[in-house]
């Protein structure tokens, strides 16, 4: 029987290749968010706002779904509100958490799923964890939460420089400095979104998977260092790269409390025993340096895409300007 799975969100950074999997794997796929994306072909789309009950009950009265993702949910609060709507109306309820939730600083740079939850620097993770437990505390919800790490598509998964835009590869193509935090030698992994959604299909309808928290992540080890290298040699210029301490960073502004001494700014390795027993084969099979060179080919097919943010211009030169002061 196809399986019927919705996902809430579903065409977002990490969502959108998923769904394409989905879709391949000939799930009936069903995408419920306020319209406000080209919808992907080949799924069913329900219109409404997430956060408003009449229309989320209207668009599901009479539904069941084999499985139901929710990419959007961040708070106890948005774990609630998917209780009441959905413990009659799925037989699996998946929860995107984050990886971030793991032990910051860690006690140790391999990180299982039994590393503690705990991470006093990043609001955003404290928020994560908290609905973790609100969703374990619901004894006949049939859940699995999964962790990724950082995971990209048509973005580069950077540290400083930008989030979904083209602002960092700009930069190294005009030969502007880049900064990369401390040394640039902490260890980090970073995962294609077609990477984690082989491990996350094979999650859906898992019996094995109920009551379980998993996170999904490349194997492939890169120093910071490296990964601003591969964006670099994608791009086809060296790097002007500036090594800045990360507590001059943080001094410069506190937001990087939280992105960097809560997450990137510590070496982690994350061990994948539990997500190849619960999917067995699952691989990561794309490499960064390839991965990188996807993206900005997929920047290049189209001068659109290039988005320049003069706000991560302007907060980069000011952080060198401090710095080199």
């Amino acid at each position: 029987m196809q399986m019927r799975v919705l996902f809430i969100g579903g065409t977002g950074n990490i969502s959108s290749s998923v769904s394409e999997l989905a879709l391949a794997q000939g799930i009936d796929l069903v995408h419920v968010n306020r319209g406000n994306r080209e919808p992907i072909r080949g799924v069913t789309s329900l219109t409404a706002d997430l956060r408003n009950d009449e229309q989320m009950r209207s668009v599901l009265t009479g539904e069941h779904f084999d499985v139901v993702v929710n990419w959007i949910a961040f708070t106890p609060e948005d774990i609630q509100r998917d209780y009441d709507l959905f413990q009659d109306r799925t037989d699996q309820y998946i929860f995107i958490s984050s990886a971030s939730c793991y032990q910051k600083p860690p006690r140790s740079p391999i990180v299982t799923e039994a590393t503690p939850l705990e991470n006093p620097h990043w609001q955003y993770s404290r928020n994560k964890i908290a609905a973790e437990a609100l969703l374990a505390s619901f004894g006949d919800f049939p859940f699995t939460i999964v962790r990724p790490s950082l995971t990209y598509g048509n973005l580069f998964p950077i540290a400083l420089g930008g989030w979904g835009c083209f602002t960092l590869a700009d930069r190294i193509r005009r030969g502007a400095p880049i900064i990369i935090h401390g040394d640039g030698t902490s260890l980090w992994t970073v995962t294609h979104a077609e990477d984690f959604g082989r491990g996350f299909i094979g999650l859906l309808g898992n019996p094995d998977a109920l009551g379980e928290a998993v996170h999904i992540t490349s194997d492939e080890v890169l120093t910071w260092n490296q990964i601003y290298q591969c964006v670099a040699d994608a791009v086809g210029v060296e790097p002007q790269v500036v090594h800045i301490p990360t507590d001059f960073l943080m001094s410069q502004d506190a937001s990087f409390e939280g992105g960097l001494w809560g997450d990137k700014a510590h070496s982690i390795i994350f061990d994948n025993s539990k997500i190849k027993s619960l999917v067995p084969g699952f691989e990561a099979k794309i490499p960064f340096a390839e991965g990188a060179q996807r993206v900005y080919d997929w920047f290049m097919a189209d001068p659109s895409r290039q988005r320049i943010n003069p706000e991560v211009n302007a907060q980069l030169d000011g952080l060198l300007q401090e710095y080199c002061r």
